[in-house]
């Protein structure tokens, strides 16, 4: 009888592993195709890397002087052109001068940096050098240009952020009452004191300066308003009223239920 074929399986080692089919033609293509696409990225960085000629210069300022804005950026710069130039690094370099508060520099075709800079807007002088911005940060500027009209703030070394919060926060209520502060003191044993436009000073101690305040608002504020001239200090001071010191020499306690007497 003829039997059926008998097919023998080769053993695992006689077995041939053939690669996968690659076509060589499609991937030399791809990477002459790629080679092509990065050599024009390199010719059009190169032609649009040109030397930096010309800073524009935008923001609505009167004390940042547009001559040593451009200054600063030139000496940033250092010569690359306008693909590689350091944006980061120019707007530090600007962010460095007085009277800049913020800074923003973009790439403006074909061979100029454009820009644009907030001036610092002052609210009050610290000390004998120094600014306080809208904010109540501190700002350090030029004593030549320091604006004399502004408030006067003082107080010990590191005291400037709490001076400048605490005139942030009564400067306005008091404008509303048709006062303006001319000074605020903090001295080195936490005493307030602050001087008004109408020539009163107004003493608030070391304890309770936000109810004093207050006091001060809702009643004293109301003399103080009608006989300015004739009062040098108010002294809130007091656990239920407050002082008044008249320019001729005496003083009168003045509780909160309208009663005084002299002192």
């Amino acid at each position: 009888m003829w039997g059926r074929p008998h097919n023998r399986r080769k053993p695992a080692s006689e077995r041939r592993w053939r690669l996968p089919a690659v076509n060589w033609g499609r991937i030399l293509l791809s990477l002459v195709s790629t080679a092509g696409v990065l050599a024009t990225v390199a010719v059009v960085g190169t032609l649009l890397d040109r030397p930096i000629s010309q800073v524009e210069i935008a923001g609505s300022f009167q004390r940042v002087s547009p001559i040593d804005i451009e200054r600063a950026v030139r000496e940033s710069v250092h010569g690359t052109g306008l693909v590689r130039v350091d944006l980061a690094a120019v707007g530090a370099a600007v962010r460095k001068l007085p009277w800049v508060d913020a800074v923003s520099v973009e790439r403006s075709w074909p061979r100029a940096l454009h820009v644009s800079i907030v001036e610092q807007v002052p609210s009050a002088r610290w000390n004998e050098d120094s600014l306080i911005n809208t904010r109540g940060e501190l700002f350090v500027a030029d004593a030549r240009h320091l604006p004399l009209e502004l408030p006067r703030l003082s107080g010990p070394d590191g005291s400037a952020a709490a001076v400048a919060q605490r005139y942030l926060a009564i400067h306005g209520r008091l404008l509303e009452a048709g006062m303006r502060i001319t000074a605020l003191r903090l001295d080195a044993r936490g005493a307030w004191e602050l001087d008004l436009d109408n020539g009163v000073s107004v003493r608030l101690g070391r304890k309770q300066i936000d109810e004093r305040f207050d006091t001060f608002m809702s009643t004293a504020a109301k003399i103080v308003a009608q006989r300015a001239t004739d009062i040098a200090y108010v002294d809130m001071r007091y656990s239920n009223g407050f002082s008044i010191g008249w320019r001729g020499g005496a003083a009168r306690v003045h509780t909160t239920e309208d009663s005084a007497h002299d002192v």
